[in-house]
């Protein structure tokens, strides 16, 4: 079966990844992205035939998923998109924050001047995305940011563990994002890339465990405010458009 891939795999993924893991991630983007929203019931024959590949692989990537906390298997019922609790949502904050102290310190403590370059180009993109009233574009680099502070904390356990809370909490963390809220995160942003930069492992520290703290309460506001009577929705950012996920498959 000849297929085409999604321009946003490079080959160095397409030649790294099993079909179940290549279908797992499209189907982890389109999540992420707000194209399969918390409670959508999730079919493997829909899926297949939009990413053009056998039921298979989406049941694999299914299992994938429910591994990484993204989606919940009910008997007899099917296959959903993981709805967290806004209990959990608060807990899971908390314990980012405490690991995030910890990658604010060892980062200040080892970056190096490339690095350092690197993070100030990612909160540079936050800033033109803020700019721009880009709300799908910032969310996609403060995921990047994010995580690559945690590639150069140098913990695989941590980075492993720390991207699965923040999955979880990719629902929440879109309905933050708003005009005002971009820009408050996009200055802590900086105070966290100043202090690294300075090799100010405390303040670094600080201000990552602080950023994450910040977002917890603005997150208990928000369900707050949405429950209220007469309360506005909170904004969420616009999905990216589905794409075809497709490859060649030989005996």
């Amino acid at each position: 079966m000849s297929t085409a891939f999604p321009p946003h795999l490079t080959i160095a993924q397409l030649q790294g990844n099993s079909l179940p893991k290549l279908v797992q991630n499209e189907i982890e983007r389109m999540i992420l992205d707000g194209q399969l929203l918390p409670g959508a019931k999730l079919t493997e024959s829909t899926l297949a035939d939009q990413l053009g590949v056998s039921r298979g692989p989406v049941r694999e990537a299914f299992r994938l998923l429910e591994e990484a906390g993204l989606v919940r298997t009910e008997k007899n019922r099917g296959v959903f998109v993981r709805d967290v609790p806004i209990e959990e949502a608060l807990e899971i904050f908390e314990v980012r924050a405490v690991m995030d102290l910890y990658v604010g310190r060892k980062v200040a403590q080892t970056a190096n001047t490339t690095q350092v370059r690197e993070l100030r180009q990612l909160v540079e993109a936050m800033d033109q995305a803020v700019k721009g009233g880009n709300a799908q574009d910032y969310h996609s680099f403060n995921l990047r940011f994010h995580d690559r502070l945690l590639e150069l904390a140098g913990n695989a356990k941590l980075l492993s563990t720390y991207r699965k809370l923040v999955n979880e909490l990719s629902l929440f963390r879109r309905q933050n994002l708003t005009e005002e809220s971009m820009a408050v995160y996009s200055r802590e942003h900086r105070a966290i890339v100043k202090a690294i930069a300075a090799g100010d492992a405390e303040a670094a520290g600080q201000a990552m465990h602080d950023h994450v703290m910040n977002s917890r309460e603005r997150t208990r506001l928000n369900y707050e405010a949405r429950r209220a009577p007469h309360s506005a929705p909170a904004p969420v950012a616009t999905p990216a458009p589905s794409r075809t996920l497709r490859r060649t498959v030989t005996a």
